[in-house]
């Protein structure tokens, strides 16, 4: 702690809502100190913290911005405690307000779908501005899901007539024509991930009526050889696994009144040995193009458990280490 030592209180109106700030068995606030170095102090409906000018003035900033989420009926979970944390060290917490204002669109059962951290909602932004937008980042930042919200949200608007989903079938390092059954036996497993936002979104029986009626298509990357790909929504998933000829292929459908988003993470690439992404490729040829959006997801974006963040960190570590 500094020389100078500051304090400030924060006033409660009610306990619940300091139950809410503190987390169950304060869980929160042991967060919070464990991160920030200030002793915090609390006594029914006000809280005390005293420690050095810097760090009071970062919890005075997280304790505002945790209240205001708080009386707006948001629910905290430990990821956002987190993050706000790691925000509030920047005095960037106040940006988490702007985040949990709009919602994208809702669930078929009516539970609103929000941006989870600053990272997606920059993503929304820059799709809904470009007609090509390039998300690069680890597994668990939501660039798939959003991508299909968004999908789904411009399809019930109007703006695209259709959706295409699609994704390089290499990760068992099997050749489709050799599996048995038919097309759609084959290739259910490579993209049970699309499937899946699909069903959250719309629902299992509405999706199964806009594959019918040809709203949404769900094929390999293979398929869209030689089509031109009009008033359509088109997702490229898992990219990193394209090779660069199925990369500049792929973008070159773009038709008009269509809109791409290419996903992928650089550091899960199954492509045989010496092959090269189109991912990786794409990024370096391609960044020059201002049209072209680019968005590059952090560690600090991923939203699943707090856990499958830490296990990120950790791998990456050891790549650094081993590079």
């Amino acid at each position: 702690m500094s020389e100078n030592t500051h304090s400030i209180k924060v006033s409660f109106q009610s306990a619940g809502e300091g139950l809410a700030i503190f987390g169950p068995q304060d869980i929160f606030l042991k967060m919070i100190e464990a991160q920030i170095p200030a002793k915090i102090d609390s006594r029914e409906a006000e809280i005390t913290v005293r420690g050095g000018d810097r760090e009071v003035q970062m919890l005075q900033q997280l304790f505002d911005v945790l209240l205001q989420l708080v009386r707006n009926g948001y629910v905290l979970t430990e990821r956002d405690v987190m993050y706000a944390i790691d925000l509030a060290k920047d005095f960037r917490a106040d940006q988490l307000l702007d985040l949990f204002k709009g919602e994208i669109t809702t669930t078929f059962r009516g539970k609103p779908i929000r941006v989870k951290t600053i990272g997606q909602k920059h993503y929304v932004t820059t799709i809904k501005k470009r007609d090509i937008v390039f998300a690069i980042g680890p597994a668990g930042t939501g660039k798939t899901y959003l991508a299909v919200v968004l999908a789904v949200a411009a399809l019930k608007e109007g703006s695209v007539k259709r959706i295409v989903l699609t994704r390089p079938a290499v990760e068992a390092g099997e050749n489709l024509g050799f599996l048995p059954g038919d097309l759609q036996e084959k290739v259910d497993p490579y993209l049970r991930p699309l499937y899946d936002a699909l069903f959250d979104v719309m629902g299992p029986d509405q999706t199964a009526k806009a594959l019918e009626r040809g709203l949404i298509e769900i094929a390999p990357l293979a398929y869209m050889r030689g089509r031109t790909l009009e008033d359509a929504f088109i997702i490229l998933d898992e990219a990193q696994n394209t090779t660069p000829e199925q990369m500049k292929m792929f973008l070159t459908r773009l038709g008009f009144g269509a809109k791409m988003v290419i996903t992928g993470d650089v550091t899960q690439i199954d492509l045989p040995r010496g092959k090269k992404s189109g991912l990786v490729e794409a990024n370096a040829i391609l960044s020059s193009i201002a049209e072209i959006g680019f968005v590059y997801f952090s560690e600090q974006d991923v939203v699943r458990h707090s856990l499958v963040q830490k296990i990120i960190v950790a791998y990456d570590r050891a790549t650094e280490n081993q590079g």
